[in-house]
């Protein structure tokens, strides 16, 4: 799926240059932007950057389908505690839809379960497509793909279709702050729409293709999906299966908490407390954020919010 949750560390910074550490990586926590290839699934791309990496404790932020590519934000040792404390709500993507078939899955993999005449084709203009992508700009509720991992009654949404059950979900606000048709061809049988979108952690771009479909009269369905950007990560920071097979690269988990949060540079005495979790008194943090807590030497200790007259931290991430 286009997916909106993350995963638990069994099976998210910044877009800055990543760093070629020497570290042992079984012991080296950091974070990794993995290009996901099409035709494997996130925990296949976990399983391997487990080998890759030396070490178990390795988890991942924002499934997405065997058939999407693209960034996938992979957390190592104690950065996967982190990956619950970034800001990876928003997320951009880049698909090709296909206008004139409905699929039973809402994309390329499921079965065409309609197909649109000829005649309904032709009808399909360009000024019609921009007019009903218009209408899924801002704010929108949107109904999940059938298919979604959304559990029903306990099951994931997908299981039970797969099983031959109905399955009536129900909508949800997300907002799409970006919509652009970048290409419209008429192929065999259909009509193929590029797009670009930024949206916000929840949405289904298959749900696009098939409402954009539906609101045409034409159907339609996902043939590519690529997801350039989770929160501050995209692609410029994402490294493919094969490049980590030849040179293991990571962003060490202080450089993701100096670029994402406010920094607090903690005096010996207060990273002793900080180590132990302990309140701390007098601190100007930023209200209504995690502050990122150093000590001397520079080693990211914990992430730390004001409570009235004291800092508390909301996760150690050193013992």
């Amino acid at each position: 799926m286009d997916a909106p949750a993350s995963s638990p560390p069994e099976d998210a910074g910044a877009s800055a240059a990543s760093s070629t550490t020497a570290l042992d990586t079984s012991v080296a926590d950091g974070i990794v932007i993995v290009d996901k290839p099409a035709g494997v699934t996130s925990h296949t791309v976990v399983a391997r950057v487990r080998r890759l990496a030396g070490t178990r404790k390795v988890g991942h932020a924002g499934t997405l389908d065997p058939m999407a590519t693209g960034v996938l934000v992979v957390g190592l040792n104690r950065a996967t505690r982190l990956l619950g404390h970034l800001q990876l709500a928003d997320k951009s993507y880049d698909a090709t839809i296909l206008l004139g078939a409905t699929s039973s899955t809402d994309d390329a993999e499921g079965e065409i379960t309609v197909a649109a005449t000829p005649e309904a084709l032709a009808s399909v203009t360009a000024s019609a497509i921009e007019a009903a992508v218009e209408a899924y700009r801002g704010p929108i509720s949107q109904i999940p793909s059938k298919v979604s991992a959304i559990k029903v009654d306990g099951k994931r949404a997908y299981e039970r279709v797969r099983a031959g059950e109905e399955v009536e979900l129900k909508a949800r606000n997300v907002t799409i702050s970006r919509y652009d048709v970048l290409d419209i061809r008429t192929v065999a049988g259909g009509i193929e729409v590029d797009i670009s979108v930024d949206c916000s952690s929840g949405t289904y771009i298959r749900a696009l293709a098939r409402d954009l479909g539906a609101d045409l009269n034409v159907g339609g369905h996902l043939t590519a999906l690529r997801r350039t950007r989770v929160g501050a990560f995209d692609m410029s920071s994402a490294h493919t299966l094969e490049d980590l097979g030849e040179s293991f690269t990571m962003l060490p988990i202080a450089e993701v908490a100096a670029d994402t949060f406010p920094r607090f540079d903690a005096d010996a005495e207060q990273a002793a407390a900080i180590r132990t979790g302990r309140p701390l008194p007098g601190l100007k943090l930023t209200a209504g954020v995690q502050t990122a807590m150093f000590d001397p030497d520079g080693t990211f200790l914990a992430l730390y919010e004001p409570h009235g007259p004291l800092a508390k931290p909301t996760a150690v991430f050193v013992s």
